[in-house]
């Protein structure tokens, strides 16, 4: 393959002397091979080879080859060791020229070009710069961000990842590119083209960019950026994207003007859905370590287990997934005689009681049942019976007698027999609300069938 390869050079060096466009083709042909093949050591011989100083004649506006220089620029550029022989061999003036193409695989490409030698070359952005690049490309995103046919978003992502690649780590390029007023229209783009993933993420980095130079705050405050990244973030399901747009966000809340934007058009509403879903994720998954034997009792560690301490200060919080979360963990670490004993000892079942009160009216109905199984759990020891009785459990766990809701139900009954279990003095005058109770519950089993 390096032998058709050098072949395929040597006859390019012939065929661009004599502008026979037929040979000149085939050797791009061979060439875009080589470099999808092995781009760096197809690169390597382009460049021993001199090619790329007979490469600016080739890019012609009104040659068929065209298209396919640009390709193999582009390529080339992806190489950090080609960027700057690309610029020593003249390519930035005649790649500029083309961008007054009406061609859109010719702006494709050269688009591509521009950019991969820009990418962390201070030497291509100067050239660019130079030659008036930047200009150029802004005014086409201007004329065709409306446009939303698939040819012409693949076309804006090059030019948005061409400008991205021209300014970033620059402040001079960027407050540049927010002097020709970039930034008003990348916003109108992005609330057009939110279906497209790439199109979006680009507009994202280059906001990202653009929003650390304070200049760049009053042109953003001037826009709907607000409503259009809030909108974007409802809509994301992954959690690399949120975190993409986290980072413009961070630098744009700095300024006093977008703050409220931000607030009015909702963010606070939805920062707060994702402390709840990430609050629910860790407190379901620790839930779900305590299920072991081994685990709970490590975590436990004879009632002073920073965790265990931990889960105690979540019951009488106001949030009810905490709320939920801690009175799992200790339905959980009641599942050990020695531990149920420790906790009642300890206090826990007024934490609990103080809980299921605050839960009695509208409350929640699966905290309502994850305090039931805490304490019929903590019930289960003969010890324990009578102090959780002294303590009141059962006037409290009384008051959910008229819930509606089966799974509540079944907890409460489970609950009154597991602590009037063996308490014969008790048991008759809890018979009769027992029975009552189970009357109630299989009469809305039937019913629910």
């Amino acid at each position: 393959f390096a032998d058709n390869l050098s072949e395929a050079l040597e006859k390019l060096k012939l065929a661009s002397t004599d502008s026979a466009t037929d040979s000149v083709e085939s050797c791009l042909d061979c060439l875009l091979k080589a470099l999808a093949n092995n781009n760096t050591e197809a690169s390597v011989k382009i460049q021993e080879m001199g090619i790329l100083p007979l490469l600016p004649t080739l890019l012609n506006p009104q040659s068929s080859c065209t298209p396919k220089v640009a390709n193999i620029i582009a390529e080339v550029a992806k190489n950090e060791f080609m960027r700057s022989p690309c610029v020593e061999a003249g390519l930035i003036p005649p790649l500029i020229q083309l961008l007054n193409s009406t061609d859109q695989e010719v702006l494709l490409q050269t688009g591509r070009a521009l950019g991969n030698i820009c990418y962390d070359s201070h030497e291509g952005r100067s050239a660019v710069d130079l030659a008036g690049g930047a200009q150029i490309v802004a005014e086409h995103i201007k004329s065709l961000y409306q446009n939303t046919e698939p040819e012409n978003e693949k076309l804006l992502t090059v030019f948005c990842g061409m400008l991205m690649n021209y300014s970033n780590d620059n402040d001079s390029l960027q407050a540049q590119l927010i002097n020709m007023g970039v930034i008003p229209t990348l916003v109108k783009l992005l609330g057009i083209h939110s279906h497209n993933t790439a199109l979006t993420e680009m507009c994202l980095i280059a906001f990202g960019n653009l929003a650390e130079l304070e200049s760049s705050k009053e042109q953003f405050a001037s826009t709907n950026i607000a409503e259009e990244l809030v909108r974007l973030f409802q809509k994301q399901t992954e959690h690399e994207k949120k975190e993409m747009i986290f980072e413009v966000l961070a630098p744009l809340a700095e300024n006093d003007v977008i703050k409220l934007q931000l607030v009015e058009a909702g963010l606070v509403e939805c920062l707060l859905e994702v402390v709840a879903q990430t609050l629910k994720t860790a407190s379901d998954l620790m839930v779900l370590l305590l299920l072991g034997d081994e685990s709970m009792q490590k975590l436990f560690e004879g009632g002073k287990g920073s965790v265990f301490q931990r889960v105690l200060s979540w019951i009488p919080s106001h949030n009810h997934q905490l709320q939920l979360a801690g009175a799992l963990a200790i339905a959980n670490f009641a599942r050990n005689d020695g531990n149920c004993i420790h906790m009642v000892d300890t206090g826990i079942v007024q934490k609990l009681l103080e809980l299921l009160d605050r839960h009695v009216e509208e409350g929640n109905v699966t905290v309502q049942h994850a305090a039931l199984s805490a304490l019929r759990n903590l019930a289960i020891p003969v010890v324990n019976k009578s102090k959780m009785l002294s303590a009141g459990v059962a006037d409290v766990v009384l008051k959910f007698l008229q819930s509606e809701m089966p799974p509540v139900q079944f907890k409460l009954l489970g609950t009154l027999r597991m602590l009037i279990d063996t308490q014969a003095q008790l048991c008759l005058s809890f018979g009769t609300i027992i029975k009552r109770f189970s009357a109630q519950t299989a009469r809305a089993s039937i019913l629910s069938h």
